[in-house]
């Protein structure tokens, strides 16, 4: 079975200088993507402001909007405020058989959370997460075990899981973790070999593991690699970054589109 799947930080669906609306923009750029499977983060459930001030905002929430009535989706509400609050989104062209958010917020001021959905696909049921690290790299380690903590409880060893997101890890210093206790693969890992946790941390110049994932930020000019796919239970058949001025216009990063096979 083949699946096509992507990432993106949509910007809560605004731009990146004068947060004009692009969600509308946003929407059909994602339905032209054609992807069975939509990871998104920064995703709007409620906006009291934006509503108010723009007439073409929609009254749904944005990953109701986004999935139209095509698709399903999941929402896992993170950050709240007076005036709404935003969250991680799955959309699926698959039934969503559960959900749950787990909060792995690191302090008051970045409210962060783990998105878990089980996706019953043709072949198999997948399991899928979306996940937004925070800024800080002690935050973003402790978030990154809760991840794995979250994982192994929540799915079977061997089974298929797909984890998508901003890491916030421009540095790569997370990957190892992720490979060598999860068993899974970055798309962007092109055969170079994998480093084992052990030998990560017993390194002497702690450099980050060869296989690098890609340059997704800011979306005009990539040149930071904050936004990932890793898998488990399928062969990556193709991976690519979206450029260009269209995906510039919508939002702070470019999303990332991957063909999957399972094994």
């Amino acid at each position: 079975m083949k699946l096509s799947i992507a990432t993106y930080n949509i910007h809560k669906g605004v731009s990146s200088f004068g947060s004009h609306p692009r969600i509308l923009a946003l929407k059909q750029a994602i339905d032209a993507l054609d992807a069975e499977l939509v990871f998104l983060q920064e995703v709007q459930g409620r906006h009291d402001l934006h509503a108010a001030r723009y007439p073409l905002w929609p009254s749904q929430a944005q990953d109701a909007f986004l999935a139209g009535a095509s698709r399903h989706s999941a929402y896992g509400m993170n950050a709240v405020y007076s005036h709404g609050h935003h969250g991680n989104a799955l959309l699926s062209q698959f039934e969503i058989t559960s959900s749950s958010n787990r909060d792995i917020s690191d302090h008051a001021f970045e409210q962060r959370g783990i998105l878990h959905c089980v996706v019953r696909t043709p072949a198999v049921e997948v399991h899928c997460y979306v996940i937004h690290l925070g800024l800080f790299a002690a935050g973003r380690r402790r978030q990154t075990e809760g991840l794995i903590e979250t994982i192994e409880a929540s799915a079977a060893p061997g089974a298929p899981i797909i984890i998508a997101g901003d890491f916030n890890d421009w540095g790569n210093r997370l990957s190892a973790a992720l490979q060598s206790r999860l068993g899974v693969t970055e798309v962007f890992d092109d055969g170079a070999p994998k480093l084992r946790l052990r030998d990560y941390l017993h390194r002497k110049s702690r450099r980050v593991p060869t296989a690098m994932p890609a340059r997704t930020f800011p979306a005009g000019l990539p040149l930071l690699r904050l936004d990932r796919i890793y898998v488990r239970g399928f062969t990556i058949e193709s991976a690519e970054v979206l450029h260009g001025s269209l995906w510039a216009g919508l939002s702070d990063h470019a999303p990332i589109i991957a063909t999957l096979r399972l094994c």
